[in-house]
C-alpha cells in the first residue's frame, strides 16, 4: 500500500491475519493456548521417558554381570538367538566385573599354576612287581582365549591326562622295585624324562601352556612284598644283633683271660700257693668291703670273717 503525502511516498507494510489475531485477542484466550502447548511439551517429555526407562530396564533384565577373581579370566562364549553371529570372543574379561547379554556364555579359566594329581594302581615295574604310586603335574594357562576356541573348557580331562598317564607308566616300567620305591635318583631320572616327553607334547599340540615341573613319588609294593620285606630287614637286625653280642662276649672273655693271667704271674712273681693267693684275695675283697662301714673281725682258728656293724 502506498501513502503520498507532500510529494513523499510511504511504503506501508500490512500485518498477517494471524498477527492482528493474536493481537486482538484476548489475555485469557493467550494464556489457554500456551497451557495446551506445554501440555504437549510434557507429554512428549514423559513418552520419551517412558521410552528410556523401559529400555534401560529392558537391558538390565537381558544383561548379566561377569567378575571374575584374581587370578582368573572370563572367556566369553557369543550365543545370539535373533542376529548376530556366535563364537568365543578375543578379548577376555580381566580380574574385575564386565556386562555381557545374557545368551553370552563366560568359561572361567585359572591363570595361576595349577597342580593335576593322578594316582596309578598296579603299575609294574621292571622285575614284575605291581606298584601303587601317585604323580602331580603342574601347569600354567597362557592364553586362555585360545585354550578354550581351539581344546574346550575341559581341556586337561581331553588333551593333557591321558597323555600324562601314558608318559608315567613308561618311565616306570624301566626301572625295578626297589630303585623305585628307594633310590632317589631313579625318582629323579624319572621325573625328568616324563618332563622332557610333556614339554615336547604341549609343544607339538600347540596347547597354550607352561609345563612348571612334575613330581613322581616313591613307588608303594603289595602288603605281601612291604611284610617280606620287613621281615627281611628283622632278619638282617638280628643277625647284626647276634654278631654285635658275640663280639662282646669274646671282648669279656679275653677281658677275663687276660686277667687271669696277670693274677696268675702276680702269685708266682709272690711265690705264693694257689690258697694262699685265694686268702690274699678275700682280704683284699673285706678291706674294701669294710671301707665305709664299721667292722668287726672275728678269728676262728686261721679263718677270718669280717662282721658288718648294725650300727
Amino acid at each position: 500500500m502506498l501513502h503520498c503525502s507532500r510529494g513523499s511516498v510511504t511504503l506501508l507494510h500490512h500485518k498477517p491475519s494471524s498477527y492482528l489475531q493474536e493481537r486482538l485477542m484476548p489475555k485469557e484466550r493467550k494464556m489457554e493456548i500456551m497451557g495446551v502447548e506445554m501440555s504437549k511439551g510434557k507429554i512428549a517429555a514423559g513418552a520419551l521417558g517412558g521410552i528410556a526407562f523401559i529400555v534401560l530396564l529392558g537391558w538390565l533384565f537381558m544383561a548379566r554381570a561377569v567378575a571374575p577373581d584374581a587370578g582368573f579370566e572370563a572367556v566369553l562364549i557369543h550365543q545370539p538367538i535373533l542376529v548376530g553371529h556366535g563364537g568365543v570372543d578375543q578379548t577376555p574379561i580381566k580380574t574385575g566385573r564386565g556386562y555381557v547379554w545374557w545368551t553370552t556364555k563366560s568359561v572361567m579359566i585359572n591363570t595361576q599354576p595349577q597342580q593335576f594329581p593322578v594316582h596309578f594302581e598296579d603299575i609294574m615295574s621292571l622285575d614284575g612287581v605291581p606298584l601303587d604310586f601317585d604323580a602331580i603335574i603342574r601347569l600354567r594357562v597362557i592364553d586362555s582365549v585360545s585354550l578354550i576356541k581351539n581344546f574346550g573348557p575341559k581341556w586337561y580331562e581331553n588333551n593333557v591326562q591321558t597323555e600324562f598317564s601314558n608318559r608315567v607308566r613308561q618311565a616306570v616300567r624301566k626301572h625295578g622295585m626297589n630303585e623305585t620305591a628307594i633310590d632317589t635318583k631313579a625318582i629323579e631320572a624319572i621325573d625328568t624324562e616324563i618332563s622332557k616327553a610333556m614339554v615336547d607334547y604341549i609343544k607339538s599340540a600347540k596347547l597354550p601352556l607352561q609345563l612348571i615341573d612334575i613330581t613322581v613319588g616313591k613307588a608303594n609294593p603289595p602288603d605281601s612284598i612291604k611284610n617280606q620285606r620287613i621281615e627281611t630287614a628283622a632278619q638282617q637286625q638280628r643277625v647284626i644283633t647276634e654278631g654285635q653280642r658275640k663280639l662282646a662276649e669274646d671282648a669279656r672273655k679275653q677281658a677275663e683271660n687276660s686277667r687271669a693271667d696277670a693274677d696268675n704271674t702276680y702269685r708266682e712273681a709272690m711265690q705264693l700257693s694257689p690258697n694262699q693267693f685265694l686268702q690274699l684275695e678275700t682280704i683284699k675283697m673285706q678291706k674294701e668291703a669294710c671301707a665305709k662301714g664299721d667292722c668287726t673281725f672275728i678269728f676262728p682258728g686261721a679263718s677270718v670273717a669280717p662282721v658288718l656293724s648294725v650300727k
